[in-house]
């Protein structure tokens, strides 16, 4: 493998784009380089490889210790890329799987083919959001967890759990008490079953938080986010207050702000650092396009390989 690519700033801060200078095969590039490169950016922009969906899908397996879902979608050509469908409207600024207790680390974007205008991808880092943000702010996001609470209907979280056990149990043999073993004993999630069998769960987290890479506070989080295929989950403190219309009103206007976008030519590929950096959508104007999307959770050596590089700088 190498190291051997075209690495120039994309966007207005941190973001990279990455473009061959040789083999032009996602699979010659080094994936602890490629982390490193993620880790210093936040997203990356792959353009001028050979991106197909097999190579997209070996590109993500050579990074990750397991692939997640999202359950209302389906894959398409394998276990890894889902077709990305949320009606033509503009998306807000959201982490994937960020309302809920399985958010996973990379979110993955394969454009096969870009719409001739409208529905660029959008991105926002937290880094910059939270650095921007004013006192008042940075002091109660800074101690107060927020809190999703929704329901979620049978055939939905009995998919994403089959899946987050590697099919050891048919779908039709999955039970609450495979939910729960899921959740494990982690205090920050609450689950409950309704008698139609939908579940009901609510998830504390931080709005602010430390991130993949580092101890450094992002505002990352899906409280401006989608709900396309789910329920809209209700969202407060974790005490249950509301969050204050102000607060919100200066995070929208900072989002807005910092917010940078995708603009897809045929056959990019992305990379999200999903525990640093948001992502939307813009409204789709051309409805002839194509976008999958993958999630993941990065492979562990990788994660140490950059912070033990990080150590001895």
């Amino acid at each position: 493998m190498t190291t051997t690519a075209d690495v120039r700033p994309y966007g207005t801060a941190t973001g990279r784009l990455v473009q061959p200078a040789g083999d032009s095969s996602l699979g010659a590039l080094d994936p602890a380089w490629v982390t490193g490169l993620l880790a210093d950016a936040g997203f990356l922009l792959f353009r001028g490889f050979r991106t197909d969906l097999e190579e997209f899908t070996s590109f993500v397996k050579a990074h990750s210790s397991r692939i997640t879902l999202d359950p209302a979608r389906s894959f398409h050509g394998g276990e890894v890329a889902q077709k990305v469908d949320a009606g033509t409207g503009a998306v807000g600024l959201h982490l994937e799987n960020g309302n809920s207790p399985f958010g996973p680390d990379l979110t993955w974007f394969l454009c096969e083919k870009a719409a001739a205008s409208g529905s660029q991808t959008t991105v926002c880092d937290g880094y910059r959001v939270w650095d921007a943000a004013g006192d008042t702010a940075r002091a109660v996001f800074g101690i107060k967890d927020i809190m999703y609470s929704r329901r979620v209907e049978e055939p939905k979280w009995k998919a994403f759990v089959c899946h987050q056990t590697e099919g050891r149990k048919k779908l039709d043999d999955i039970t609450f008490a495979d939910m729960k073993e899921l959740v494990g004993g982690s205090v920050s999630t609450t689950l409950q079953l309704n008698d139609d069998g939908s579940v009901h769960y609510a998830f504390r987290t931080g709005a602010a938080h430390a991130t993949l890479f580092g101890s450094r506070l992002a505002w990352a989080n899906s409280i401006f986010g989608p709900s396309y295929n789910y329920e809209a989950p209700r969202i407060t403190f974790s005490d249950g207050t509301e969050i204050p219309d102000d607060l919100l009103a200066e995070f929208r206007r900072l989002t807005t702000e910092i917010t940078e976008e995708l603009d897809w030519r045929d056959g990019d590929v992305a990379l999200i650092d999903n525990t640093r950096v948001m992502h939307g959508r813009r409204e789709i104007l051309d409805t002839d396009r194509t976008v999958y999307n993958a999630q993941s959770y990065l492979d562990p050596a990788l994660l140490a390989a950059v912070r033990d590089g990080r150590s001895e700088r």
